[in-house]
């Protein structure tokens, strides 16, 4: 038994191994080399670049272009170049060349898996003679070719299957096979593709009886029509499409040249699940001008799980397209100083916690940049790359360094260390949010979990429920509407509408519920009536916020939101929505009395507006007022000031006349500002005096003195002055 168990425990670890077994780990390379791929490719390429040290009277070189074979090679061992770079092993590629027949230049066998050994192999063969007979070539000898070479085995299946002993059938041989070639037409490529799916199907019937050969159970066919630039295409592209059980075709149809390129380039990373990353502000020191440097990008491919913390997050910081009609966007990560040498003699703070590390591969690896920052991490530099942030501290996210000769990007923990302390909920997300509803998560929680279930139960249509789906079906209904924040919901802060919050949940509801939830919108609408306020959050809202009915407007809303996310549990959830609705259709009277409610409302806000306008405009009034009251006391004053006075006897007592109460009264003559007081003193005053019949000599007087006596004066002689004084002749 002992033995047993441990024959099924490799058995398991060699199954999960047999994963890496999918369509990438073969692929095959079918390169047409007919005479028609000796046609140029019409994309002109500058040779003579000394334009300007050119000596006169010499006659320029003429551009040059390349051909279509040219063209499907440079691009077949660029797709290489990327996959070797990043999968240096368990990614194998098979390079077949067509024409007369199938010439294979290399073999499954890990020695051969380099560009080196296939650019040799291909320099070998040659270019395509553009005078043979094009009767005698044909794609067609390529395709079977790669057909019988998916049916081999290659040391990795071979290592699976001798693990899995008598399982070893367990063991999956998929493959891809990439034909490059110029069709003719569309039912041209049909052909090519019976072609193929026959040949499987020949080759499978002879595997089945072979020890050295494997059934092709999934094969991916890419036929890519290349023409040249100028030219209509006779092709038409056309997705991935299934032909059979076994076999899957994709049609593409591009122009020679860069463009074939870049739809290589494509492919690669659909192909292997790889993503683009850019590099921004390397700086590098100018050829010509040794003291400055300028900054420059260089777009890395790797694994796209480098980018599964910026997928979680929804944090991507896309920069645009890696490339001209590139698949896949590119995410920019800004290059940070690096201060050492090595980055395990910096310092503590330097060292971060690394999830994962990944191969690279420059896109354009002949660039100098590219050259630059790889010899630069060759040499044992490592470099930190941060998220670009507009505002904020900056996050180190990925960090740049070299291992054996191999340069890889690590994944850097940008959360919250296991080491630290958890943080508080009252710090709220970020920082910002913090009034959670974290009493009701509670109760919330307590409702929700998990305790062993023993009797078995059954479903309606009679099939036996699982607890832990039946738990999930649960965990769904109380979340589909459940606002987390106390300021993003008005109906969990009332109490009143707890019971129909409590029981709209459920999967059935009984007749009490019904009544219940009935009673529950009758209540509110009696809030209403009697225009009760509302818990509504008035967090970031200048003013009073918004006004009553808008809050029943919000309320009512929010409510049809909750029953709505459960209509569909039972008929007794749609009796509630429609109390919910006949109560919201509120009569003519109704609407009627809510006008005249914000008709009222409006007029006390424009009455305490009025108030507030009219309470400068009413203190410039009495200062106008008091303005006209000084005048005319000025007047009175001057009017009163013609009795003449006398030093030799003093004056007589103030007899006041019966004058009328609503006569003007006069104000005393006064120099600056003037009290309330001494405005009404005067008033009084000037009123009083007019009582009594005035004395004679008062209104004869000259600056109130009077002159006694004028008769005695005339008699002995004497005359008055202007002043009053009498004086002798």
């Amino acid at each position: 038994m002992h033995l047993k168990a441990e024959e099924n425990s490799w058995i398991v670890k060699s199954l999960n191994k047999m994963k890496i077994f999918s369509e990438s780990h073969k692929t095959v390379f079918v390169v047409d080399h007919c005479p028609y791929m000796a046609e140029s490719c019409r994309q002109h390429v500058e040779f003579d670049m000394l334009v300007k040290n050119r000596t006169q009277g010499i006659i320029p070189l003429a551009p040059i272009s390349k051909s279509l074979w040219t063209c499907s090679v440079e691009s077949s061992m660029e797709y290489c170049r990327i996959m070797y770079d990043i999968f240096p092993f368990k990614k194998l590629v098979n390079f077949i060349v067509s024409d007369s027949g199938a010439h294979v230049l290399n073999s499954w066998t890990q020695e051969d898996q380099n560009l080196q050994e296939l650019m040799a192999a291909l320099a070998a063969v040659g270019p395509p003679n553009p005078r043979a007979d094009p009767e005698c070539c044909s794609i067609l000898h390529g395709l079977v070719a790669a057909v019988e070479t998916l049916c081999k085995i290659t040391e990795y299946q071979h290592e699976a299957r001798t693990l899995l002993m008598e399982n070893a059938e367990r063991v999956g041989n998929r493959g891809r096979i990439i034909c490059i070639t110029n069709a003719k037409s569309d039912s041209h490529v049909r052909m090519l593709e019976d072609c193929v799916q026959e040949t499987i199907h020949e080759h499978n019937k002879l595997a089945a009886n072979s020890d050295h050969l494997m059934q092709i159970q999934k094969c991916e066919l890419v036929l890519i029509h290349t023409y040249p630039v100028g030219e209509d295409s006779l092709v038409s592209d056309r997705p991935k499409k299934e032909l059979s059980p076994v076999l899957t075709s994709e049609v593409h149809s591009v122009r020679a040249g860069r463009h074939l390129a870049t739809k290589l380039n494509i492919l690669v990373q659909q192909h292997f699940d790889l993503a683009s990353t850019t590099i921004t502000n390397i700086p590098m020191k100018e050829e010509q001008h040794a003291n400055t440097s300028a900054n420059y990008d260089v777009e890395l491919l790797h694994h796209k799980d480098a980018h599964v913390d910026f997928l979680k997050s929804g944090d991507t910081h896309l920069g645009g397209s890696s490339r001209e009609g590139s698949f896949k966007e590119t995410i920019t990560l800004k290059w940070c100083t690096p201060r050492t040498n090595n980055i395990v003699f910096s310092s503590i703070s330097e060292l971060h916690y690394c999830t994962g590390a990944y191969r690279i591969s420059p896109v354009d690896v002949n660039s100098r940049p590219s050259s630059c920052l790889t010899n630069f991490l060759l040499n044992g530099r490592s470099v930190l790359l941060e998220q670009p942030r507009k505002s904020g501290s900056k996050v180190i996210s990925h960090m740049l360094s070299s291992h054996g000769g191999e340069i890889f990007l690590h994944v850097l923990s940008s959360s919250r260390s296991i080491l630290e302390d958890p943080p508080s909920i009252s710090e709220g997300c970020g920082g910002r949010v913090t009034d959670y509803r974290i009493t009701d998560f509670g109760e919330f929680m307590r409702e929700n979990r998990l305790t062993p279930f023993l009797d078995p139960r059954y479903k309606i249509d009679g099939s036996l429920e699982i607890p832990l789906e039946r738990a999930k079906d649960q965990l769904e209904k109380h979340t589909r509407y459940w606002p987390m924040i106390i300021s993003q919901t008005t109906i969990f802060n009332m109490q009143a509408v707890v019971p129909l919050a409590s029981v709209i949940v459920k999967e059935s509801l009984t007749e009490e519920d019904v009544l219940n939830c009935q009673k529950t919108i009758y209540n509110l609408v009696d809030m209403e009536r009697k225009n009760d306020p509302l818990p509504i959050s008035t967090v970031g809202t200048r003013g009073k916020g918004p006004k009553r009915d808008e809050q029943y407007r919000i309320m009512w809303n929010e409510l049809e939101t909750l029953v709505r996310a459960h209509i569909n549990n039972s008929e007794k959830h749609q009796r509630v929505l429609e109390c919910l609705m006949a109560c919201r259709s509120k009569p003519p009277e109704e609407e009627e009395r809510k006008k005249r409610g914000r008709k009222r409302e409006d007029k006390e806000d424009k009455s305490e507006k009025a108030v507030k306008d009219y309470e400068p405009e009413k203190s410039w009034q009495d200062s106008e007022r008091l303005k006209g009251i000084l005048e005319r006391g000025k007047e009175e004053l001057a009017e009163a000031e013609i009795i003449k006075d006398s030093p030799d006897s003093p004056e007589p007592p103030n007899k006041k006349p019966l004058v009328e109460m609503d006569e003007t009264p006069p104000v005393e003559k006064s120099k600056g500002p003037v009290s309330l007081l001494s405005l009404w003193s005067n008033r009084i005053n000037t009123a009083n005096s007019r009582k009594h019949q005035e004395f004679a000599g008062r209104l004869n007087s000259v600056n109130n003195r009077a002159e006694l006596y004028q008769h005695l004066k005339e008699e002995n002689g004497m005359e008055t002055t202007e002043n009053g004084k009498a004086s002798r002749q």
